[in-house]
């Protein structure tokens, strides 16, 4: 009987750990790299991969380059070819960070909480620490985030023009964890 007990109270310990952290395998990353002379720059990529730990908050993102969708093939080329990304030598791209502000979050809570992220985001093999704003709406226990930010494409050994790519693109980041 007492053996029992000690499983259930395991079981019960082991099953609030796994809670904490939370994924998805459908996150969006979207960017837009238009200049009034080219409207075409700007992708989608639903395939991304991410984590958030409640926790700790920690919270990573992975997305493989040739995922990003172009209306255009040609500009699909153009973005995946040496130039660009090089997504033949670099597949993927990552974020990992954290929360800053877990203070203000209650994610046992429904809310709508305003709050900064900091991490490493790699490009092409390039590491760059940013900071960004992100919003998380906690409703019956599902997690919704969103961040829209810019980088400087030049820093992570993109190449862009100005004229038909513009050289700080707007990044949108949407997830959605259960």
């Amino acid at each position: 009987m007492r053996s029992t007990y000690l499983f259930l109270a395991l079981m019960i310990a082991c099953g609030s750990l796994f809670a904490q952290k939370k994924t998805t395998t459908s996150a969006t990353v979207s960017f837009d790299a238009s200049t009034p002379i080219d409207a075409l720059p700007k992708a989608d990529n639903q395939t991304v991969i991410a984590a958030l730990d409640t926790k700790t908050g920690d919270v990573q993102f992975e997305a493989t380059v040739k995922n990003f969708t172009f209306s255009n093939p040609n500009i699909q080329n153009h973005f995946n070819g040496e130039r660009r990304m090089n997504s033949d030598k670099y597949p993927k791209f990552t974020f990992k960070g954290k929360i800053n502000d877990m203070k203000k979050v209650d994610f046992s809570k429904n809310g709508t909480y305003e709050v900064t992220v900091t991490g490493d985001l790699t490009v092409k093999d390039t590491s760059k620490t940013i900071t960004v704003p992100a919003t998380l709406v906690v409703k019956d226990g599902v997690i919704n985030a969103s961040s829209t930010f810019t980088i400087v494409l030049a820093d992570f050994g993109v190449a862009a023009d100005g004229n038909k790519v513009r050289k700080e693109p707007e990044i949108k980041v949407l997830a959605e964890f259960k």
